[in-house]
């Protein structure tokens, strides 16, 4: 078990599978906002970045399942940038689902982007169905990361691609430092102020610490059954990208 599978928003009752959900239904209507506040709009050119690798390795993108997709951001891109047959986003959080479908529905791609209730550990989807998959902020948040890594690998099909952004902790000076105070102070502030959810917003940061990165990172995506497993830091460490082919 890693460290930050043992870590809950609220405490010792329930799962964190369970926690998770109550704690993104919670906070789903400031999300967006946040995020973006947050990583200072810094969060969609890191997304792009994902994007990006797949438009570089990839002749064509025909399905796209957006792990943990929140409210949509991610899939949005992706359909807008690959051009794909159809993009599925799924999350165990119907709130934040809900914002993402009326999102869809307003940008004009309900007929390609869909969403489905999924828990990443075990999901419904056919072995080989999709040509990449994607996720963006979710990595901690798993509460078995080995298992839901499987199942991304199981849904691949043979040729297909895993693109993965996530938020870390910066190693080198002057960024550590600067950032152990915007995490444990300025963080949790404006999560409390925005959200009214002063537990999810020091939950947060306290999972970026624990949750394994880099090299370790590359080598539990490895033992997942990926190849070709890379990494890239990304604005002065704040954030990795993860490649990978399966």
């Amino acid at each position: 078990m890693y460290e930050q599978e043992q870590i809950k928003p609220y405490g010792e009752e329930g799962t964190k599978r369970e926690q998770v959900e109550q704690m993104f239904d919670n906070i789903a209507h400031s999300y967006d906002t946040l995020n973006h506040t947050l990583s200072f709009g810094v969060d969609r050119i890191w997304r792009k970045n994902a994007i990006n690798f797949l438009l570089k390795n990839r002749t064509s993108t025909d399905s796209v399942l957006d792990i943990a997709t929140g409210t949509g951001d991610f899939a949005i891109l992706a359909c807008q940038k690959l051009h794909p047959k159809k993009v599925v986003g799924c999350d165990i959080s119907e709130g934040m689902m809900a914002i993402g479908r009326e999102k869809v529905k307003a940008s004009g791609l309900s007929d390609i982007i869909t969403f489905q209730n999924e828990d990443c550990a075990k999901m419904s989807f056919e072995t080989g169905s999709f040509d990449a998959v994607i996720s963006a902020f979710a990595l901690r948040n798993f509460q078995n990361l080995d298992e839901c890594l499987k199942e991304m690998h199981r849904v691949l099909a043979d040729d297909g691609h895993l693109s993965v952004v996530d938020l870390c902790t910066p190693v080198s000076f002057p960024m550590k430092q600067l950032f152990y105070i915007y995490k444990k102070v300025v963080m949790p502030l404006l999560g409390k102020l925005f959200s009214k959810d002063k537990t999810a917003y020091s939950y947060l940061p306290e999972t970026m610490d624990a949750v394994p990165q880099a090299e370790r990172m590359q080598g539990i995506i490895q033992q997942a059954g990926f190849h070709n497993v890379n990494f890239k830091r990304l604005a002065f460490g704040m954030c990795i990208l993860y490649t990978a082919e399966k």
